[in-house]
């Protein structure tokens, strides 16, 4: 996934709970800043805050292993 999926994916999820970056920053503990950052593609996150922001939005991050690499 590239990390434009991947904010797709949380904005998606977000939209279906009905959060927005301030509850979701309330929730999580990473910094509105960061979400804001990340969120409009102008910031990077670390693994430890996707892997919080996907538990609190109830997704799960997966690794697979790539097929004839793709």
């Amino acid at each position: 996934m590239t990390n434009e999926e991947i904010v797709k994916s949380i904005k998606a999820r977000k939209d279906v709970l009905a959060v927005n970056q301030e509850y979701l920053a309330e929730l999580t503990g990473v910094g509105i800043a960061t979400l804001k950052r990340f969120e409009s593609g102008k910031g990077n996150i670390t693994l430890k805050n996707l892997q919080i922001i996907a538990n609190v939005l109830g997704l799960e991050i997966k690794l697979e292993v790539k097929i004839n690499g793709k």
